[in-house]
């Protein structure tokens, strides 16, 4: 069966600046096996797994019966200039934070899924991230260094 989501908090977000200048959110995922790592997804990681879930569950996402929907909504993509990017990122934080926690209180048959779980698996970049930026944040370095102290121990 596997270990499940036990909770999700979206806790910041940091400006990444490879391959080119986009903003990540930093999210604290909790295990059911006790692990607690820290995930980094930009912006359109969401949109895609969202067009995903409302695929694969049409009752659950209201395309078939409006009413029936379950599955919460994703704040919507805003098209502005570049010098706009980080405004954006962080009036989106706290849509974010309650679209993943909504996320993992849906029936099992969705928070379980395996999109659902591999969005929130930890990559390769998540434990290795980018060169954290002095104006970025003393939340994140807290969160990385507590994912290291988890993956070590």
């Amino acid at each position: 069966m596997g270990k499940k989501i036990e909770d999700v908090n979206v806790i910041d977000v940091e400006k990444r600046r490879v391959p080119s200048k986009h903003y990540v959110y930093v999210i604290l995922v909790k295990w059911s096996d006790g692990s607690s790592l820290t995930v980094f997804r930009r912006y359109s990681r969401f949109f895609d797994l969202q067009a995903r879930l409302l695929e694969s569950f049409p009752i659950e996402g209201g395309s078939i019966a409006p009413e029936k929907r379950i599955i919460p909504f994703l704040p919507g993509k805003i098209f502005f200039g570049r010098s706009h990017i980080k405004d954006v990122a962080v009036k989106r934080l706290d849509d974010i934070r309650e679209y993943c926690k909504s996320l993992i209180k849906l029936p099992p048959h969705i928070s379980e899924c395996e999109e659902v779980k591999e969005f929130f698996e930890v990559e390769p970049d998540d434990l290795d991230p980018p060169s954290l930026n002095p104006e970025e944040g003393l939340v994140t370095l807290v969160a990385l260094t507590i994912n290291r102290i988890v993956c070590h121990s």
